[in-house]
């Protein structure tokens, strides 16, 4: 396996709390936090790239122009649907009172605030209903299920997030055929019936960086997460390559993707529609293990062939069949052929690929979707890399080693970025 480097375009935020300072100083936006002002902070269960900073950050604002800030979890279903488990998600960001300056307020209870067009009711965090203002802090970037002008970001932050399990079940139970236009519908009604002032949009590069962090008004976020979101998508990462026979992916969790390994990298998608999407054509989808950030949900791991018995063993599946079952796309739940050993389970890849020989394999190994900056590839191919411009050779090539109970050594790239 030949360790590589894949280039990428590398836009990044220098100084984050500066950043967020010099747009709250801006009249428009820090005009809607107002002394002694209740203001909620909607955080979710991405692994957002330096998430700890920007929403301590955002508080020291909040305080700063005299608000009264405290966190509210925006995730929807996830943490198993309750409100322990949400604190819990968050905990593992480093978003506590201890680390960002404001109290987390967990709680699944909801309001009602309205209906769509077509019936569908709107629900929101009590608390933060209840508060003067809502600021959400989230991130622009392509979805897992479904495409539209409006994916991933702070309209869906709005509907599904903040509407907590009740409101995540309600709109899902449209599907996500739906969803390209029910999210801003329902996102455009949150924003007028709750007490929601500002959204920080954070967009990342494809190094697992802050890219730039927008704050927008109420007033702005319908009409500019589209824009947002096309520039989020030139920023994301892929694999340099037309072809894959086995894709060896070290671990997938909630805080890689919400589809645990995300389709818009693999090409493979949970649902129903299939989205066409700059990805390799991959025969066979090798998932070593689960995150620990991820307590146990393994939603996803349907979208793999083969696993390994470690994470089978890891998978909370109250947590993984409450997710998946609130999304009504049940594929990311179903358990792959299940192997003891890393070894068994690469073997069974490459015996159950077709048009090859042993010899002629083409592999690929990647530590998760979110980190493809150093990516090991099989010595097949040689052809691939002459010329390329995207890909560089970054040291000597190395052999799969397994431990006496066939399981793959960690090779250095992934060691160095864990």
């Amino acid at each position: 396996m030949i360790p590589v480097e894949q280039h990428f375009a590398r836009k990044r935020v220098g100084h984050i709390p500066e950043a967020i300072q010099q747009q709250f100083a801006l009249e428009d936006i820090h005009r809607k936090i107002g002394s002694g002002m209740k203001v909620a902070v909607a955080v979710g269960s991405r692994g957002i790239a330096d998430l700890q900073q920007v929403v301590a950050a955002v508080i020291a604002m909040i305080k700063y122009y005299g608000g009264k800030p405290f966190i509210v979890p925006a995730m929807g279903s996830h943490g198993g649907a309750s409100a322990e488990g949400q604190i819990e998600i968050l905990a593992e960001y480093g978003i506590t009172e201890a680390e960002v300056g404001a109290p987390v307020v967990s709680s699944m209870d909801t309001v009602e605030v309205g209906t769509t067009s077509g019936g569908i009711p709107l629900y929101f965090d009590r608390h933060a209903f209840e508060a003067d203002a809502v600021v959400m802090v989230g991130r622009i970037k392509a979805h897992t299920d479904f495409k539209g002008s409006v994916e991933s970001g702070l309209l869906k932050m709005a509907a599904i997030g903040l509407g907590k399990h009740k409101g995540a079940a309600a709109l899902h139970s449209q599907g996500f055929d739906s969803f390209a236009a029910l999210i801003p519908e329902a996102g455009a009604i949150l924003l007028a019936k709750t007490p929601i002032v500002l959204g920080v949009a954070i967009l990342e590069n494809a190094y697992d960086e802050i890219a730039d962090i927008q704050i927008l008004t109420s007033e702005e976020i319908a009409a500019k997460e589209p824009e947002l979101l096309a520039i989020a998508k030139t920023y994301m990462p892929r694999i340099h390559l037309d072809k894959i026979d086995v894709l060896i992916i070290d671990e997938i969790g909630k805080n890689i993707s919400g589809a645990g390994m995300d389709p818009n990298i693999t090409g493979r998608f949970g649902g129903p529609i299939h989205h066409p999407v700059e990805a390799p054509s991959i025969q066979k989808v090798f998932v070593r293990d689960l995150t620990y950030q991820s307590h146990g949900n393994a939603t996803g791991i349907g979208l793999a062939d083969i696993t390994t018995r470690r994470l089978v063993d890891k998978i909370d599946f109250n947590k993984t069949y409450t997710n998946c079952i609130t999304s009504t796309v049940l594929t990311g739940a179903k358990i792959p052929v299940t192997m003891p050993a890393d070894r068994d389970a690469l073997n069974i890849a490459i015996q159950t690929c077709n048009k090859i020989v042993p010899g002629n394999v083409k592999i690929v190994w990647i530590k998760n979707t979110l980190f493809l900056q150093h990516i090991y590839i099989s010595d097949t191919y040689d052809e691939a890399l002459s010329g390329c411009s995207t890909l560089s050779v970054m040291g000597d090539a190395i052999p799969f080693e397994f431990d006496e109970l066939g399981n793959l050594a960690v090779p250095p790239l992934f060691v160095e970025h864990s």
